[in-house]
């Protein structure tokens, strides 16, 4: 993964990148509601989403490249993040019952052998949500932003990416319509930007989201690399 935390830390402090993760919180918070109980791996840089589920679950653990150190929970926040290598997860077969991958398939080195590690340390039963720059949207074509980094994806490649990963499609939503723009008078209509695109031009989504479960009738993965380096840092 090449995401550079540092740069989408400073993004999501700002209007635009909260305007951001508020209108792509309220997408994934319609397709997962409730996470009571359950362990969750947030994979890329999710820590601005993983703050949804994270008092509710049992486990919330955030993942970053080992080559850029561990992003930081929000002050307050109490959560647990780790730094590992994306083909390489620290965690044990079937372990986590969601995982979210934010700023993070666009990203990285090999995505089939970071799906591999994803659907390793997934639960059979286990939900695996992607989130990813949509190609035909403008926010993939501004590289001010995380949304504008490494490579976007239309739902149909994500699609046969995951069903080669053995994972099977079970639901697509979009978000960000709202143009990538720092002017107040555009964030400030972001809602109405959110209805009128989803009515009127769905293609244009700035992100795709696609919720995925595991293919249990395909051949079984490739065995796991050796584990790397990992890095654990509790947030105060």
């Amino acid at each position: 993964m090449a995401t550079d935390t540092h740069a989408a830390g400073e993004f999501y402090g700002t209007r635009q990148g909260a305007v951001a993760a508020h209108l792509l919180r309220q997408r994934l918070l319609g397709i997962w509601p409730s996470l009571h109980g359950q362990s969750l791996l947030g994979l890329g840089y999710p820590a601005p989403y993983l703050r949804l589920w994270r008092e509710q679950a049992a486990r919330c653990i955030a993942v970053t490249p080992a080559q850029i150190g561990a992003a930081r929970w929000p002050k307050g926040a109490p959560g647990l993040s780790c730094t590992a290598e994306e083909d390489a997860l620290p965690f044990p077969d079937l372990c986590f019952d969601r995982v979210l991958l934010v700023h993070g398939l666009e990203a990285a080195d090999n995505a089939r052998r970071m799906l591999r590690e994803v659907w390793r340390v997934l639960k059979d039963d286990g939900r695996l949500l992607v989130v990813v720059p949509n190609r035909r949207g403008l926010w993939a074509h501004i590289e001010a932003t995380p949304f504008g980094q490494g490579q976007p994806y239309s739902p149909g490649q994500v699609g046969r990416l995951l069903a080669a990963s053995l994972f099977r499609v079970e639901r697509r939503e979009t978000a960000l319509y709202v143009p990538p723009s720092r002017l107040r008078l555009v964030l400030r209509g972001a809602h109405l930007w959110e209805r009128t695109g989803r009515r009127l031009a769905p293609r244009l989504a700035g992100v795709t989201i696609t919720e995925a479960t595991k293919d249990l009738y395909g051949a079984v993965p490739t065995r796991r690399q050796p584990r790397r380096r990992l890095v654990l840092a509790e947030a105060a």
